[in-house]
């Protein structure tokens, strides 16, 4: 007894579907290949994170984490959100207090403090921290997250800022900044740059910040 011979228009049309998907993706991948040869270089990085969608902080401690899972030393200096018991410090404080230094120099919103000469104080703290954190090369990241807040504020110097990066930041040293309205300045010295859009956020239907989602 033969094979049933195939329907027409089914069996050869999904063969030759295979084939070219096969052919067009090995042509992707060595076109890949070839980009990824030339790429062999390593630096630290300077990070931004901005824009008015949610997310900033949180891929910036994606990236700690990271970090802490390759063993690599880490630290973390917190610019507005001081004040906030947030998961990602209960986990790096309780856990892994050994791979990342956390410092919560912050004291909340400007909005909360209504304190300029207050927030500049603990903004310039936050920074002289942050400073003594970059130059250790031992610190593979840090992480300075709400900066763009207090340089948009303009209790930092963001040409200081940028001064400081570029001369005195160790070779492999990556710096993440976070935070909306980053600068045009920063934005033009920085090596990696992405902008979060808000599309749509639960706030403007009246749900509060919750846990594990805002903190």
């Amino acid at each position: 007894m033969t094979d049933p011979l195939p329907t027409p228009g089914t069996e050869p049309d999904a063969e030759a579907d295979l084939a070219r998907h096969a052919s067009k993706m090995a042509k992707k991948k060595a076109a890949r290949d070839k980009i990824m040869a030339g790429k062999a270089g390593e630096k630290g990085l300077i990070i931004v994170h901005t824009g008015a969608g949610k997310g900033k902080s949180s891929s910036g401690f994606g990236m700690i984490l990271r970090c802490v899972a390759h063993g690599m030393p880490s630290a973390v200096v917190q610019f507005i959100k001081g004040a906030w018991d947030t998961g990602e410090r209960r986990l790096l404080t309780t856990h892994f207090a050994d791979l990342c230094e956390f410092h919560a120099m912050g004291e909340g919103f400007t909005w909360e403090t209504q304190d300029k000469t207050r927030d500049i104080a603990a903004a310039r703290a936050g920074w002289e921290k942050a400073k003594e954190l970059i130059r250790n090369p031992e610190i593979r990241m840090v992480l300075l997250d709400e900066i763009n807040i207090a340089l948009r504020y303009d209790y930092l110097d963001i040409d200081e800022v940028l001064a400081f990066l570029a001369t005195e930041k160790p070779p492999l040293t990556h710096v993440v900044l976070t935070g909306r309205n980053a600068s045009e300045k920063l934005i033009e010295a920085a090596d990696l740059v992405t902008e979060m859009t808000l599309v749509k956020h639960p706030f403007r239907a009246g749900i509060k910040a919750q846990a594990g989602v805002e903190f």
